[in-house]
Order: structure tokens, then C-alpha cells, then sequence
């Protein structure tokens, strides 16, 4: 079972605090870094400013950094933080990566180009529908050149901003909540609250509203349904990596995350934050689920969502769990 791994290599509460503590200051010094960056380009540029004074889009456009650099030093901060996921696991747990990812017995990237097709078809088709019905929303800016830089740029490093995400989230923390609670509901429960908190500093959220982290925490949920009944992160990775790297490419606005020289622009904004949360929450994930359940014959839904963990035995040579 895939969050029973957790018990793997060193185990105990302490290592799993050490180690999110390791994490984390690889991947927040790496956007401080960053931040601090963009905010001094900001501050010295003919119109000075500050997230004091604006919002993280009004700093980043005043910094006069062209776009793609931007977004290849805010993607790169999670590549070090994916650094702090490695020497966490590797050094402090002293287990293998692959544990984070899957209980079988290799990665099934199968499992990966299903989640990632379905939910690119499911963007492309959203966007080209709203675009055919709304063409005034929409403007088109794609530039050959600048768009070559991001699609090189995104397909290098946007899967290892995924993985970050996926690995920590619904891999380590998961698994971590799970060795301390001995059950599976509440890491399902606090792994999409801490994902929907991350998220509350994007842009978006400060454009919308706060309503918005309805959508993050639904979206956390939904990710981790699917890797404690699936028993992997391969089905979560490969959604999360077509909803960013399609989006990043496809379609940009004014209150996106990263303000990329994709092929759309969105000028305006939705009348209300509800319109980017009933649709997927209520709908795509609901059908996506089924999907899945139905494809790999899913059962025993209550043990795999609510049921109670046991460690196994310890091993007597080093004192740790041995899956």
C-alpha cells in the first residue's frame, strides 16, 4: 500500500518534521532569491515599485524582465526545492525516491499518459468552446520566437514543478501525516488544506478573492482520491503536469501566476470566482474519478480512503520499518 511506505527507512515523527524543515528552506530560499530579484529590478526601474505598493504582477512587469525569464527563475526555485525533497529522503529517511511515487513495483508512466491526455483534452476543448462562443474575450499574441523559448522552457521545467508539488503533497506529506495519525483520512484531509494554502499568494487569488482556495483545497482533495485509491502519484502527475503545462503554453491573463507569451491572451476577467470553481469541482473531477475507478477496477473505497494504518515490524538490524 502506497501510504504504508511512509514506515519505510527512518520513520518517526522527528525525521519526517527534520525533513519538511530541509525541504522547505531549499525551496523558499530558492523564491526568496527570486523575489528578491525581480523586486530590486522593480525598484530601480523608471517607474519604482513594490509588493508593498502593488501587486506581484504590477513588480514583475516593472522589473523590465522579459517574461520567459521570469518564469524560468520562478520554475527554477522549485528544481532546488525538488533538491530538498532528494537530500530529505535519500540522507534523512535513507529510503528511495521512487517510495514517494508509486507502491508498485516500478513507475507506471501508463498510468501518466492516460491522467495527462484526458486532462489536456479537457483543456483544449474548454478553451477552444470559450474562445469560439467569445472571441472578444480573447486576444491572440503568439509571437514564434519568444513561444519557442517558453515551450523549451516549460517542457524542461514544469514537470519538475509538478513533481515537486505532486511528491511533496501527496507523496512525503502524505505518507508523513499517515505514519504520525496511523490513518488515511486526516493526511487526505490536511495535505489539501496545506495545497490550497500554498496557493493563496497567486495572483488569481488576489484578483477573485479569497473564495478561490475553495478551488485549491478541492483540487488537493481530488488529487489525493486519486493516490490512495490508485496507490500512486502517477495518475495525480500526469493531470497536474497537462493542466500547467497546456495552461502556461495555451492561455495567459492579466491575474495569471506566470504572465507567459502564450498563444491566448484572456482580457477579461470572470464575473465571479464561482465560475472557475463549480465546473471543475463539481464536474470534471466527479467524471475523471470515474474514469479512473472504472479503467483500474477500483474497490474497497472506505479502507482506502478511511482506513486505519498499521505499521509493520521493525527490523532488528536497524531499528526501522522494512516494506
Amino acid at each position: 500500500m502506497f501510504i504504508e511506505k511512509g514506515f519505510k527507512g527512518f520513520s518517526n515523527w522527528g525525521y519526517y518534521l527534520g525533513g519538511t524543515l530541509i525541504i522547505f528552506f531549499f525551496f523558499f530560499m530558492a523564491q526568496s532569491l527570486v523575489g528578491a530579484f525581480i523586486q530590486f529590478k522593480a525598484m530601480h526601474s523608471e517607474n519604482p515599485i513594490s509588493l508593498a505598493e502593488g501587486t506581484l504582477t504590477e513588480v514583475m512587469n516593472a522589473s523590465g524582465l522579459p517574461e520567459n525569464l521570469i518564469i524560468f527563475f520562478m520554475l527554477l526555485s522549485f528544481v532546488v526545492g525538488f533538491g530538498g525533497i532528494y537530500i530529505a529522503i535519500k540522507f534523512a529517511h535513507q529510503r528511495d525516491l521512487k517510495s514517494l511515487i508509486t507502491a508498485r513495483k516500478k513507475i507506471d508512466w501508463k498510468r501518466f499518459l492516460l491522467s495527462f491526455t484526458l486532462m489536456a483534452i479537457v483543456i483544449l476543448a474548454s478553451v477552444a468552446l470559450a474562445y469560439y462562443y467569445n472571441p472578444e474575450d480573447y486576444k491572440i499574441q503568439f509571437q514564434l520566437f519568444p513561444f519557442l523559448i517558453l515551450l523549451i522552457i516549460s517542457i524542461a521545467l514544469v514537470p519538475v514543478q509538478v513533481a515537486f508539488e505532486e511528491i511533496l503533497f501527496r507523496g512525503y506529506l502524505l505518507q508523513g501525516f499517515g505514519v504520525i495519525a496511523k490513518n488515511k483520512w486526516l493526511p487526505l484531509l490536511l495535505t489539501s488544506v496545506f495545497f490550497g494554502l500554498m496557493h493563496g499568494s497567486n495572483p488569481e487569488v488576489a484578483e477573485l478573492g479569497k473564495i478561490l482556495l475553495i478551488y485549491y483545497i478541492g483540487t488537493g482533495l481530488f488529487l489525493g482520491i486519486i493516490t490512495l485509491m490508485d496507490d500512486g502519484i502517477e495518475l495525480a502527475l500526469g493531470f497536474h503536469t497537462a493542466n500547467n503545462l497546456i495552461q502556461i503554453l495555451l492561455i495567459t491573463s492579466d491575474y495569471s501566476v506566470f504572465q507567459s507569451p502564450s498563444i491566448l491572451k484572456e482580457i477579461t476577467k470572470p464575473d465571479s470566482a464561482w465560475q472557475e470553481i463549480i465546473f471543475p469541482l463539481f464536474i470534471i473531477y466527479p467524471l475523471f474519478i470515474l474514469v479512473f475507478s472504472k479503467v483500474y477496477n477500483w474497490k474497497n473505497w472506505k479502507e482506502k480512503l478511511f482506513g486505519k494504518i498499521y505499521p509493520p515490524a521493525k527490523t532488528i538490524e536497524n531499528n526501522t520499518y522494512e516494506l
